[in-house]
């Protein structure tokens, strides 16, 4: 437990420094941007509509001292981002919900462009790359995603410098807009675009505005067979239009009440990022199967890595509500009628939710009461994925009677992969999970097979949730 502490003094004593050097407006080619287009959101984007944004960090190491940030990388991400938008046009535009519209939209307008900020740091880059580390070190290299009661902007990007290191990357972006799967899409487009630049980085080739891009990353916007037959959407937009008493409210301001976690921003939240190895996940799965003794029991990854980081965070909290709620989000693309492409973009999730009396997720059986709630709700997707979706009024409902942890994120993204032409990624983290009380997984960055996760509390309770961690492991 000593490591927290020495790490949180070492932040103190070196503050964290970002100096803005530029923030800069990059559109797509407006040769290939003539015309407005526009996207009307569907009954899945609704609930995200005025929820805080996600906010994704990459951080990459210099592959060797001599490649040049300003002269090098720099404008080779400008361009390949502007490239890339042309394939990307409402992630340029903005929301909106006009008095003739009975429902927001995603507006592009030619000459719309994504705001990315340019930044230095002298704060350690190894320290921010580490498992372990003070959370409001991260957040000033996240940009700001504009929003206010007219319009909120769908992304925001800012690239960080770290002299003789490396750089990171942050990107912010409107739920409403994008889900994890497609803003994953995106970025791995615009690593594309930028690794295939590489070996041709300034002069004649950044003259071409032409980007194709493989079937595997070409976006895919057609929403006209998504069909809401059970009323979801009309729910999702009478509570917006009446939030917090008024008759007709479109505004498209951020609100912050749903939150109930961990405040990221203050010197006692820790940010500890840790792995569940493929052995442990075999003895987790083992250890169910011998408890439950259910015949051919199947037990997803998903599902036992998420039983046992709920149950530490339970025993690491000890919250004072009777209740605890779990939600967590199923990608509904394949499971529609007609499935949609998995290249659809836009926000395709369904957030789900698993309620257990706090007291069974802090005895003996914890870990097999939270994996059985998990289990079951899994099972009941395989009927029907739209059953029993979380509404509006049930998450502000839920937040009133129990403590609510949330997971974020998939190994299926394979943020590890996203190369723009000088190495993997050192680091992967979301820093928008403290304020949700949740968690995040990917893939392990080692291609061990394991699963890698993040999250944030404060520094006594995320000692507890260490001890808690580590002994239920040791004891399989």
């Amino acid at each position: 437990m000593s490591r927290i502490k020495s790490i949180s003094f070492l932040a103190m004593e070196k503050a964290t420094r970002v100096k803005i050097l530029e923030i800069c407006l990059v559109s797509p080619p407006q040769e290939k941007t003539t015309t407005q287009t526009s996207l009307s959101l569907t009954f899945f984007e609704l609930l995200w509509l005025r929820l805080p944004p996600v906010e994704r960090l990459f951080f990459y190491e210099f592959p060797n001292q001599t490649i040049s940030f300003f002269d090098t990388i720099l404008p080779n991400l400008k361009h390949s981002l502007s490239l890339t938008l042309q394939h990307f046009l409402p992630f340029a535009g903005s929301i909106i919900w006009p008095l003739d519209s009975p429902h927001p939209i995603i507006n592009y307008v030619p000459g719309n462009a994504v705001s990315l900020t340019i930044a230095e740091s002298n704060t350690d880059f190894n320290m921010l790359c580490s498992n372990i580390c003070d959370a409001s070190l991260r957040h000033p290299l996240i940009p700001h995603l504009a929003n206010s009661h007219e319009q909120a902007s769908v992304m925001a990007l800012q690239v960080t410098l770290f002299p003789n290191h490396g750089f990171s990357l942050g990107i912010a972006t409107h739920h409403a807009a994008m889900d994890g799967k497609a803003s994953t899409l995106f970025l791995k487009a615009w690593a594309y675009a930028c690794s295939n630049n590489n070996n041709n980085l300034i002069g004649e080739s950044f003259s071409s505005p032409l980007l194709s891009l493989p079937q595997h990353l070409t976006p895919f916007y057609d929403r006209s067979t998504i069909r809401d037959t059970s009323g979801i959407g009309a729910d999702y937009l009478s509570a917006w239009l009446h939030y917090g008493g008024d008759n007709n409210s479109r505004s498209m301001k951020v609100l912050d009440q749903f939150g109930g976690g961990v405040n990221a921003t203050t010197k006692e939240a820790i940010r500890w990022s840790f792995e569940l190895t493929s052995s442990n996940i075999q003895k987790l799965k083992h250890h169910a199967q011998s408890k439950l003794k259910e015949e051919n029991a199947h037990f997803s990854t998903f599902s036992v890595t998420c039983a046992y980081v709920l149950q530490c965070l339970v025993k690491a909290d000890k919250p004072k509500a009777n209740g605890v709620a779990f939600l967590f989000s199923v990608d509904c693309r394949s499971r529609l009628e007609p499935p949609l492409p998995s290249t659809y973009v836009g926000s395709c999730i369904i957030g789900h939710k698993v309620l257990y009396e706090t007291k069974n997720l802090s005895g003996d059986d914890d870990f097999i009461n939270a994996l059985k709630g998990i289990k079951e709700a899994l099972q009941k997707l395989e009927n029907e994925v739209l059953s029993g979706a979380t509404t509006l009024a049930e998450k502000v409902q839920m937040r009133m009677n129990n403590k609510i942890f949330t997971v974020g994120g998939s190994p299926r993204f394979e943020v590890y992969s996203i190369d723009f032409g000088w190495g993997r990624p050192k680091k992967v983290d979301v820093t928008s999970i403290g304020p949700t009380g949740g968690f995040f997984i990917s893939e392990s960055r080692n291609d061990s097979g394991g699963i890698e996760i993040t999250l944030v509390l404060y520094k006594q309770e995320m000692e507890s949730f260490m001890t808690h961690f580590a002994e239920g492991l040791e004891s399989l």
